[in-house]
């Protein structure tokens, strides 16, 4: 059955598949942009919204995944949860068909799907974040009891987001030290410097930090693993020895029917959100082929989207287009690391910062301006624990 679309005295009838950082983050910002001039659903199977970047956290016992039940969050942004997968779209009739077989209208479809995380080798420790405790908490253990002596890392092609890379890497190497045991990492990325997407200054500053911890870095790597224990780096060939390796995953679009995509699935956006070639449908998330794939970028975006759903339901001023401001705590074992790259234009020529921070005074891992506040306060609580 097909409902009915809005009339011009009716709100905006807007739909947000996915029930993620950008699916909420652009269901509270609309709340508080457009009111009652829009009529938002929020189309997820799921019953939760787990906050993640901390599950890095979950074998060091420092910290763990957040979940927030999704009802009540949806409730306090206006908008009705309708349990389904979005299965197509027909982008010439406004229709979103849904994996049971119902056919919806819109008059706004906001794209919030996350990307689906595929494995990187079957001779590593693949890294899945819902499951970080249980594939990562034995190799924590084998460090602390002596038993593991050379960690390699490897981030793939196309990258993921590398901080948790980072992260492990770190508290690994932090955690070998308390325990007086002998641990060499060695983390490879296809980054041309260490976190280069927060600008100079701060990569030059974590590169300093890993020398300390004297931890390895191999930029400009693209590795395969063909036999347990053995990384091998494009270009050049070298090998990296190893007792275990951990890989993060490769990350795959959602690559939806009846939409635009790359070759990789991801879904093609301009500067404002809008997919490319199909009329009133934006996106932002992972699933998008933004290649910073971070929840607080994320976020931005779905308030760029937000902004200019708002000015087609009539409120609103000028939407400004997407300037991503990149920032993140860096949890390490000992004190955390705050970083913060801002685009040239959005303050003078743009900044890279670097800073310790103090017990207690963490930001939230992902900066979401109108989500953020109903988190509760719990997120920042746990990264200050651990700094």
């Amino acid at each position: 059955m097909v409902q009915a679309q809005g009339q011009p005295d009716q709100p905006l009838n807007v739909i947000i598949a996915g029930g993620g950082v950008a699916g909420l983050e652009a269901a509270f910002a609309l709340r508080e942009l457009a009111g009652d001039r829009v009529s938002t659903t929020l189309l997820t199977p799921g019953d939760n919204f787990v906050y993640r970047p901390l599950s890095i956290g979950e074998p060091f016992s420092v910290s763990h995944a957040e979940r927030y039940a999704l009802a009540p969050l949806a409730a306090a942004a206006g908008a009705e949860v309708r349990r389904d997968t979005l299965a197509s779209v027909d982008a010439g009739n406004q229709i979103v068909v849904t994996g049971s077989g119902a056919k919806i209208r819109y008059d706004a479809l906001v794209l919030g799907l996350g990307a689906a995380l595929q494995p990187f080798s079957t001779h590593a420790t693949n890294v899945d974040d819902t499951r970080m405790d249980e594939l990562l908490h034995g190799l924590v253990q084998d460090i602390e009891g002596g038993y593991v002596h050379r960690l390699a890392i490897v981030v793939p092609g196309p990258m993921p987001w590398p901080f948790p890379a980072y992260e492990l890497a770190l508290m690994a190497s932090e955690r070998a030290w308390d325990m007086q045991a002998e641990l060499d990492v060695t983390l490879l990325t296809p980054e041309r410097s260490p976190l280069e997407v927060f600008g100079v200054d701060a990569s030059r500053a974590v590169a300093q930090l890993l020398s300390e911890r004297r931890i390895e870095v191999v930029t400009s790597a693209y590795c395969e693993i063909p036999r347990s224990g053995l990384v091998v780096v494009h270009p050049g060939g070298r090998s990296v020895a190893a007792d275990r390796i951990v890989a993060f995953p490769q990350l795959v679009g959602p690559d939806v029917s009846g939409l635009p995509s790359d070759g990789g699935g991801f879904i093609p956006v301009d500067e404002y959100g809008r997919v490319r070639g199909v009329h009133r449908i934006w996106a932002a998330g992972d699933g998008t082929d933004n290649p910073i794939k971070q929840g607080g970028v994320a976020a931005q975006l779905a308030d760029t989207v937000a902004e200019s759903i708002a000015a087609l339901a009539g409120v609103g001023g000028d939407v400004r287009p997407f300037a991503p401001i990149v920032e993140g705590v860096l949890m390490t074992g000992g004190t955390a690391r705050y970083l913060r790259a801002t685009p040239a234009g959005a303050d003078g020529d743009g900044q890279s910062v670097f800073t310790e921070l103090s017990r207690g005074a963490a930001p939230p891992k992902i900066a979401a301006r109108y989500l953020g506040p109903h988190l509760g306060g719990r997120v920042s609580a746990a990264i200050g624990s651990v700094s």
